[in-house]
């Protein structure tokens, strides 16, 4: 009988734990990559950014159009051209439930930015993204960040920055937070099957998140789960059979294929990475700028856009995505064949031109389509694909003598602020300077703004930046690709940001 009875009591529980998970609302993400670490400090990577995110909160956040609000903090005010002052929020639980302070706040920032401050003589990985970051002090409920010197950019940079308790890293350890979360975001950690999946569950002790970004409270459903699909077909097949309700990096060919299903949409957001081609400045060809003229003008961007990127790009006149701050309409180079013609005729090259772009393999059908269309001008461009490393060594900012024509490549803006990627790429000497640009006009303005503090004036020193880069074409700007995600009819309430972050606090399920 007691056989009978444990029997009983064990289909009983089949029938019901199976209804439990039925009833508890889910969403499920097909995502690229798995974490490669659950510590918020130690990894540079979009995708473990992705994850830890629906754990941690941070200083400030961004909303999902990407416009800088308090999170953690209730506000923040610049003091000093190298002071902010940031309030922090009170009543922010942990997920052990003890309170968040401005100590934990503190503890955080120096364990970023000060040499060793990881343990065992490591220092974070992220340290440079903190940029002059120089001390922080705690006074009451207020953390006081001083910098060596004025960075503009720093409120920029902090929504990336996630606030750890500065007990739990004191018990665990840097080796303990990679697999160990006590947070104080929407969801907790509920289990990390390595290569497989991280499951997470609401908090319900959650402080509500920003309260500028509506509506501020608990997570909208039960449970998330990061399921790791990197091959493609599968992810795409887990979305149309209903066994995901998100996927990151939808592929253009399948975009049809998932809008035709009547169960799933597509939704898209103009990403952070301006891609472009590099002319050799200091080399003969292309030190002309007839030259760099007539590549702008022999490019048909539109046609490219529109056949080999499915349309999911927007086109770019100077180095900044249209979402960033800064940014401002310019004046178009426009596919014109024939004007491509006749400035290669008056730069010497009445017969066209051989030419050689240079990228790396996983551009490789798309710079030849660029060299097909580039042929139809005169220049006869022949591409040639080389790995990261000897590129980087061929068009090195710092080498004398480059020996490049032109080279397919691209920076990102995580920041969507111009000093994270116009400096980079454009000031004289600079350390993604590929194309050897170098105009003291433009790095007397790249100087001005980046210490400028009066956010107009700011803005207008861009502009006048863009403006001459876009008139001198030290590059040949092409687009910044949408970010394309495929998703479930059944989720409300959420949609992409352009930072790569798939933020599920707010989304809900029917």
């Amino acid at each position: 009988m007691g056989n009978f009875k444990n029997l009983l009591f064990a289909s009983a529980l089949a029938v019901i734990l199976p209804l439990q998970a039925v009833d508890a609302s889910e969403i499920r993400v097909g995502f690229t990559a798995d974490a490669l670490t659950l510590d918020p400090a130690n990894h540079r990577n979009r995708e473990t950014e992705t994850i830890i995110r629906n754990l941690y909160d941070g200083i400030l956040t961004r909303d999902a159009d990407m416009k800088i609000v308090p999170e953690i903090a209730e506000s923040f005010t610049q003091t000093s051209p190298t002071t902010f002052e940031f309030v922090i929020r009170k009543g922010i639980k942990f997920h052990d439930g003890s309170d968040l302070t401005a100590e934990d706040v503190k503890f955080t920032l120096d364990r970023l930015t000060v040499e060793g401050a990881m343990g065992d003589g490591q220092t974070s990985p992220r340290k440079s993204l903190l940029g002059p970051l120089k001390s922080t002090a705690v006074e009451g409920n207020k953390v006081i960040v001083t910098l060596s010197e004025p960075w503009p950019i720093l409120p920029a940079m902090l929504p990336v920055q996630e606030i750890v308790s500065k007990a739990f890293v004191e018990k665990v350890g840097t080796a303990g937070l990679a697999t160990q979360v006590n947070g104080n975001g929407p969801f907790k950690l509920t289990e990390w099957r390595k290569g497989d999946s991280i499951i997470m569950e609401r908090f319900d002790g959650y402080y509500g998140g920003a309260s500028d970004i509506p509506p501020a409270g608990k997570a909208c459903v039960d449970r998330v789960i990061f399921k790791v699909i990197p091959e493609t077909a599968s992810r795409v097949a887990a979305l149309l059979s209903g066994d995901v309700d998100i996927i990151n990096e939808l592929p253009p060919f399948s975009i049809a294929q998932v809008k035709n299903n009547p169960d799933t949409e597509v939704m898209t957001v103009n990403g952070t990475r301006s891609f472009f081609i590099a002319l050799n400045n200091k080399g003969k060809v292309f030190g002309d700028i007839k030259m760099r003229q007539a590549v702008a003008y022999a490019l048909d961007k539109k046609l490219i856009i529109d056949r080999i990127l499915g349309g999911n790009a927007v086109s770019i006149d100077g180095i900044l995505s249209p979402a960033a701050f800064g940014a401002s309409k310019l004046p178009s180079h426009d596919y014109d064949p024939q004007k491509a013609k006749a400035l290669l005729a008056a730069a010497g090259y009445p017969d066209g031109i051989d030419v050689v772009i240079d990228t790396e393999g996983a551009y490789k059908d798309t710079v030849q389509a660029i060299a097909s269309v580039l042929a139809k001008s005169g220049i006869r461009a022949k591409v040639e694909v080389s790995e990261s490393a000897i590129l980087k060594a061929k068009w090195d900012p710092k080498d004398e003598n480059p020996k490049g024509d032109m080279y397919f490549t691209s920076w990102g803006n995580g920041s969507l602020d111009p000093y994270d990627i116009f400096l980079p790429t454009h000031r004289s000497g600079d350390r993604g300077n590929s194309a050897h640009y170098a105009n003291p006009e433009l790095d007397k303005l790249l100087d001005q703004a980046s210490s400028e503090l009066d956010t107009a004036k700011r803005a207008g020193l861009y502009n006048k930046a863009e403006a001459i880069i876009n008139a001198d074409l030290p590059y040949v700007y092409l687009w910044v690709p949408q970010d394309i995600y495929g998703v479930s009819k059944r989720v409300k309430g959420w949609k992409p940001s352009a930072d790569s972050r798939i933020n599920l606090h707010d989304a809900c399920v029917e």
